[in-house]
């Protein structure tokens, strides 16, 4: 049967100038996800594209082979030996697990922060209208958004500066001390642009905003009371401003070293602090060597959100504890998958022997109905009793592994290949804590022997 696997980098693993070539645009995803599909290497396949990680999610029958497909797909756009030392590869409740604390923002740069939850919708949908989408991993994600509202709604985990955008908000006041009258220019006004510009319009400072559409630069100025400035505006805003928040998608650099080189002769020594929260990243790395100009990216905020994160680590100890209760949950439902259509196929297949052998007996018996009606019962007694330890040992192994490897036992041991499947049984059964039904060998002598059901032998 498939086994979940997640193989990938993160701000964790790898820095920025890595993660940035292995970044894939949401509107290029569904193309990505069917270049990972076409390995043939996955049953299931999701792939997460954020500033923070690439990951791809899958389910495989040889998760092994599935997990050294998943690393040559991600190494297509960068060299293996640049790529391997920073991938980590995760696999059945591991998997499960880190996609748990991915959405409840638990693994992200900002511990809290809401826009991860988002993210993971889209490369969701995506997913599914990719057709991508099967058992484990809808269960798996679905569980996951559960989780994120869980941790939400049951911690106080989104309390303080929990987004990229409000920690660079307090990176430059930081810096300055009071942000009062200071001009701030806010480049790019998508999601994360626009949280922070409510972050900045806390703080006193003169924000100027600039966007490749107009209009949204317009309308997100009104809100917070901005300037809206377009984009030929853009050298003289940068030789204005005293602090810089970058954050757009473009795929290039957007300030580039010969752009910046003239900002610095035209501020004439006076420095220049730019925050650029950008995935590919909007301004590029030589511009931090030059005179007055200093650059931090969202791998330099990891500080600030490393500070906010010690002060609330009771809150950490109790969403981790939710995330763990999930998990468990989870995987007793992976283990219903195999477990019930075994104990139906298992009691199905010694039904059948005994009803074979008590079909060729009744016709030379002599005895009445009574004593027909007693042989049956004695038959279906001696199933029940026969199968009771094999059962017990499936039902009550906490280690899926185990279990696992106890069901596969099971199967091969009684030839149960061609018993219930998967498909024939709810997978449903255990987690309500209902008993599959236990076939009878013969319903009544005078039918001859005919496989029926009925509830547990008492």
């Amino acid at each position: 049967m498939s086994e979940l696997l997640v193989v990938g980098l993160s701000h964790h693993t790898a820095p920025v100038e890595l993660r940035e070539q292995l970044a894939v645009p949401l509107d290029q995803l569904a193309g990505e996800l069917g270049r990972a599909l076409q390995t043939g290497a996955f049953t299931e396949a999701l792939l997460v594209s954020t500033c923070n990680r690439v990951e791809l999610y899958a389910a495989a029958e040889q998760p092994l082979a599935a997990g050294a497909a998943a690393r040559r797909y991600l190494a297509e756009r960068v060299t293996p030996e640049a790529l391997e030392p920073v991938l980590y590869e995760r696999t059945g409740a591991d998997a499960v697990k880190h996609a748990f604390r991915v959405a409840a923002s638990l693994d992200s740069l900002v511990v809290g922060e809401p826009q991860i939850l988002g993210q993971l919708k889209d490369a969701f949908q995506t997913a599914r209208q990719a057709d991508a989408i099967g058992l484990l991993l809808g269960r798996c994600f679905h569980r996951a958004f559960s989780v994120a509202k869980r941790v939400r709604t049951e911690t106080s985990i989104a309390e303080g500066s929990v987004s990229i955008s409000s920690v660079a908000c307090g990176l430059a006041q930081k810096i300055f001390g009071d942000l009062s009258g200071r001009t701030a220019l806010l480049i790019g006004a998508g999601e994360m642009g626009e949280a922070a510009a409510r972050a900045l319009d806390k703080t006193g400072a003169v924000l100027h905003i600039i966007n490749r559409s107009p209009s949204r630069a317009e309308r997100l100025a009104a809100e917070v009371g901005g300037t809206p400035r377009g984009y030929e505006e853009l050298l003289g805003e940068l030789i204005a401003a005293d602090v810089v928040i970058t954050s757009t998608g473009s795929p290039r650099y957007l300030l580039g070293v010969d752009v910046m080189r003239e900002v610095v002769r035209a501020r004439r020594r006076r420095p220049l602090f730019v925050i650029d929260i950008a995935v590919p990243r909007d301004v590029d790395p030589r511009v931090a060597g030059l005179e007055g100009i200093f650059v931090y990216d969202v791998d330099d905020l990891r500080r600030v959100a490393e500070q906010n994160l010690r002060a609330r680590q009771g809150t950490l100890d109790d969403a981790e504890r939710i995330v763990a209760e999930e998990v468990d949950a989870f995987q007793r439902w992976r283990a219903s998958l195999e477990l019930t259509p075994t104990i139906v196929a298992l009691r199905a297949r010694f039904a059948a022997v005994l009803g074979e052998e008590i079909a060729r007996t009744l016709p030379r018996m002599t005895g009445g109905d009574a004593d027909r009606a007693q042989l049956e019962r004695m038959c279906n007694a001696a199933v029940n009793k026969l199968l009771h330890p094999a059962i017990a040992q499936l039902k009550t192994a906490d280690d899926l592994a185990e279990r696992q490897r106890l069901i596969a036992a099971a199967r091969q041991l009684f030839d149960l290949s061609t018993g219930p499947t998967l498909g024939d049984v709810p997978p449903e059964t255990p987690d309500t804590g209902a008993l599959a039904a236990e076939p009878r060998v013969v319903t009544a002598a005078t039918r001859g022997a005919r496989v029926a059901t009925k509830g547990e032998a008492r």
